[in-house]
């Protein structure tokens, strides 16, 4: 099936779009931004997985692994596993990629097998908005399922 691709915004355009568009749901987000095939029977398909890369790197963070090790030569794997005593340890690796500080402060939220973590801020509409994409992913999942 033959599909013609649109062209998405990438970089701060896209980060302004996504700001502009923020009244609306992820995938129409998606499309708007551009990130969307349409194929030869005129369906369309949201391509979400490289709207969220998009704006991971938009943001300055790359899912791309290649030549990024820690100090002790690891590479990222983007995997974690519990230990014995319990805890899941993520590492500098990933906080230092987020930009995280000692003494940020996080909200943990549980989920039908999953943890949302919500870096708290001074500012309330940053929190309040970081729990409105926490619901609205919470509201996807059951739906994939």
């Amino acid at each position: 099936m033959a599909e013609t691709g649109t062209n998405p915004l990438t970089g701060k355009a896209l980060l302004q779009k996504v700001k502009e568009l923020s009244h609306l749901p992820r995938r129409e987000k998606a499309k708007r931004c551009g990130y969307y095939t349409v194929g030869k029977n005129k369906q369309t398909r949201v391509n979400l997985a490289d709207f969220f890369e998009a704006l991971l790197e938009a943001k300055g963070t790359s899912l791309n692994v290649e030549g990024s090790k820690d100090g002790r030569g690891r590479e990222p794997t983007y995997r974690v596993s519990v230990h014995r005593n319990g805890q899941i340890v993520i590492g500098s690796t990933y906080t230092e990629k987020m930009g995280l500080k000692p003494g940020d402060e996080f909200e943990i939220k549980l989920g039908y097998k999953h943890i949302h973590l919500i870096q708290l801020s001074n500012n309330e509409d940053d929190v309040d908005e970081a729990e409105d994409e926490y619901e609205e992913d919470d509201e996807d999942e059951y739906e994939d399922d």
